[in-house]
């Protein structure tokens, strides 16, 4: 089972330096090296100095090595009366077996919804409830979960489009936006250039803007954004995790239902008879 300090190790694995990456190395091959070893110890066995270490653990959010020793014991002590026995191993994947990777999709829906401000579900349902047009937009691959939240709310609501590619054919859709307007934004990294170019048109013609993001660039994201929404995102390195993003584009459909219920039932019931009037479904 993957520690916090794991986790937090793999979300910011993309922007450690190299040597930090030594010392996120050793700490990723024996995570017990904490409670077992003093920062000195462990900054010679990372072959780095004792300040790299320092900053290290600073940049994972911990006041210093003795918070991060003091949370390995406490999760040692929670977890070690429950170890269960495992009779037979369990098949891997990427090196890891499928209780870990469910553990670590859990861990990312858990700490993304724990942190999430209760009063922010209603405020985001409420914008996009206003507005005249949402667009939805992703690059890379949140384009397909932009597809996907572009097909839910359609069915929520009137004027709900995406913004698809990388901008070539963005000019006609664009000349449609204009003040009060929703852009849905799902961004991870990597984040290309045109983004840029993107928020400043959106800037411009007064679009509100909500985002879901890691949580790591959320700072930067409530910039601009009328409202952040962060989704843990850790991962076993090669893949990214989307399970978060998505669960919470279903949550805002769900928010934005729970507003709306007599016209969604009605838009709704109105595609349903178009469906059946074209006969498009068994």
């Amino acid at each position: 089972m993957a520690s916090r300090l794991i986790l937090r190790i793999q979300e910011r694995s993309a922007r450690l330096t190299s040597s930090e990456r030594k010392i996120a190395q050793v700490l990723l091959q024996n995570q017990s090296l904490v409670e077992t070893h003093t920062a000195t110890e462990l900054a010679a066995q990372a072959g780095v100095s004792k300040a790299t270490t320092a900053r290290f653990f600073r940049s994972l959010g911990y006041a210093d090595f003795e918070e991060v020793r003091l949370q390995a014991r406490e999760e040692r002590n929670r977890r070690e009366p429950y170890t269960a026995f495992e009779s037979s191993p369990e098949p891997a994947s990427l090196g890891r077996t499928i209780a870990d990777h469910l553990d670590l999709e859990l861990r990312n829906m858990t700490r993304t919804f724990e942190e999430l401000r209760s009063d922010i579900l209603p405020e985001t349902a409420e914008l996009l409830e206003s507005a005249p047009r949402v667009w939805f937009v992703g690059f890379g691959d949140e384009q397909g979960l932009a597809t996907l939240g572009c097909t839910l709310f359609s069915r929520l609501r009137h004027d709900v489009h995406q913004l698809q590619g990388q901008g070539q054919s963005w000019a006609r859709e664009l000349s449609m936006t204009g003040p009060r307007d929703v852009m849905v934004l799902l961004t991870f990294e990597p984040r290309p250039k045109i983004l840029k170019s993107l928020l400043a048109h959106a800037r411009t013609t007064r679009m509100r803007v909500i985002t879901i993001t890691d949580h790591v660039y959320a700072p930067q994201a409530a910039r601009y954004s009328q409202v952040v929404l962060p989704c843990h995102v850790a991962s076993y390195g090669m893949l990214p995790t989307h399970a978060t993003m998505l669960s919470i584009i279903r949550l805002l459909a769900v928010a934005y239902l729970g507003r709306n219920p007599e016209t969604v039932g009605q838009r709704i019931s109105t595609l349903t008879g178009i469906d059946e009037e074209l006969d498009l479904f068994e």
